[in-house]
């Protein structure tokens, strides 16, 4: 069963988040060739001022190694 975490700088409207949910639920469905009723799709806002610490450094930067997307630079170094 799929969970689907996505963590967004505040400020995205809720159509937006909707929208990507429901993309993301698509290509998980295609991909996983699992039933729409498996998939779950949490969408976390953090605000600017604490990506670094709630994100970057608590999430991102300590699991490099299991990153299948790495981000191309580290704004906080």
């Amino acid at each position: 069963m799929p969970h689907v975490v996505v963590k967004l700088l505040a400020g995205r409207s809720e159509q937006q988040k909707g929208r990507l949910a429901a993309q993301l639920v698509k290509d998980v469905m295609t991909i996983l060739n699992c039933g729409e009723e498996s998939i779950s799709v949490t969408i976390e806002d953090i605000k600017a001022g604490d990506w670094a610490e709630k994100v970057y450094n608590a999430k991102i930067a300590p699991n490099r190694e299991r990153l299948y997307k790495k981000p191309g630079y580290n704004p906080f170094e």
